[in-house]
């Protein structure tokens, strides 16, 4: 259910500043990627920013260099985010530029997927950021006991704007994405990077064999980050009964499929909140709401029991669901301005100093983005 608190987001003036008659660059909200696969988290954001009015620029460095959010989203260089002053900078990555004013928001580039333990992965604190808009009851406890034993940040759950166009018209992407299945079951395949866990290298044979059939019609996949070899094997797959997807087009993917195959990547959890089966090769820590198996032999059985889910099994997805992501208004981007707008008014309480490691890391990324001045 829609949150009040979203009728009550910031009027503030978002006209121009200038001082001592220098023009500035001006914009409210500044948008930050390091990597292609936050475009899709980023996205619905700007839109949502945008559908009140509101100015918003993007600085993409690192693998999103390159990479545009679509119009009126204005990209800008490192110095002209300095100079900007925005209102508040949102990072889906995991760190943001401490040189660039604002409050920094972290948004999280995707789940918990348990690849990590936890003081390496998804609940390490780096000082950077003094709000944390966390996904859901997974991940709020966590991080706001973390927050507790921190004092320098405030947690909100406010579930995750990627996961917006799920439950929102996604402009047709999702049907023009589905309609060339010509009314067949649809099955999305994709996969994590990283070797050790990635099912891409040892699923190629059956999934091919399953394209071939031609029964079932398949959506492909693969991390940005994906030996490019392997990325254009899957590609060769494209034809009648396959098609290739871009990093971009994730979300409108999810929205189409049927199905999942997948490993230990965060689209397991991105699909499921959909109350949709998922069928996982080698997880790394299998649950309940997957359909997990470790021979590709198993694939077409394992495909079966997806399509034809048991009351369990639907019972375990919907419980899953639940807990990494509750909300299925679409509205998550809005619920992420709120929150953003309470802690710049410090009504989420006074927040302490950054810790000295903060600084450190601020030194440090000044040194990588070769930016020293004002």
């Amino acid at each position: 259910m829609r949150s009040a608190s979203l009728n009550a987001i910031m009027t503030a003036d978002s006209g121009t500043r200038c001082g001592d008659g220098e023009e500035r660059l001006m914009a409210e909200y500044l948008l930050f990627a390091t990597e292609r696969y936050a475009l899709p988290i980023l996205q619905p954001l700007a839109d949502a920013l945008q559908a009140k009015g509101l100015p918003v620029c993007a600085l993409f460095v690192d693998g999103a260099a390159g990479a545009r959010l679509a119009e009126p989203v204005r990209m800008v260089t490192v110095r002209e985010a300095a100079r900007l002053r925005p209102r508040a900078v949102f990072s889906a990555a995991n760190w943001v530029p401490p040189f660039i004013s604002g409050a920094k928001v972290q948004l999280f580039h995707g789940f918990n997927v348990e690849k990590r333990d936890d003081a390496r992965g998804h609940f390490r604190v780096r000082g950077l950021f003094g709000l944390y808009c966390t996904q859901g009851p997974a991940t709020t406890a966590p991080f706001k006991a973390l927050a507790a034993r921190h004092r320098h940040f405030a947690v909100v759950e406010t579930g995750w704007p990627k996961l917006d166009p799920l439950f929102h018209d996604d402009r047709g992407a999702s049907a023009a994405l589905r309609a060339p299945a010509n009314d067949r079951p649809v099955v999305l395949f994709a996969s994590t990077f990283t070797e050790r866990l990635s099912a891409a290298p040892h699923l190629f044979d059956a999934i091919a064999a399953e394209i071939a059939r031609g029964d079932r019609y398949w959506l492909l996949t693969l991390h940005p980050k994906t030996a490019p070899a392997l990325v254009e094997r899957y590609r060769a797959l494209a034809g009648d009964n396959a098609a290739w997807v871009e990093s971009e087009q994730l979300v409108a993917a999810e929205r189409a499929a049927d199905v999942l195959v997948a490993d230990t990547t965060s689209v397991v959890s991105e699909f499921v909140v959909q109350r949709k089966p998922v069928v996982t090769f080698r997880n790394r820590a299998p649950k309940p709401h997957m359909l997990d198996f470790d021979d590709p032999a198993r694939l077409p059985a394992m495909l079966e029991r997806a399509f034809a889910p048991d009351d369990a099994l639907r019972a375990h997805i919907a419980a899953y669901a639940d807990e990494i992501h509750p909300y299925r208004d679409g509205y998550s981007s809005n619920r992420v301005l709120a929150a953003t707008e309470a802690v710049i008014a410090g009504r989420l309480g006074r927040l302490g100093r950054k810790p000295l490691a903060a600084r450190l890391r601020a030194l440090q990324i000044r040194a990588a983005m070769n930016y020293w001045w004002p």
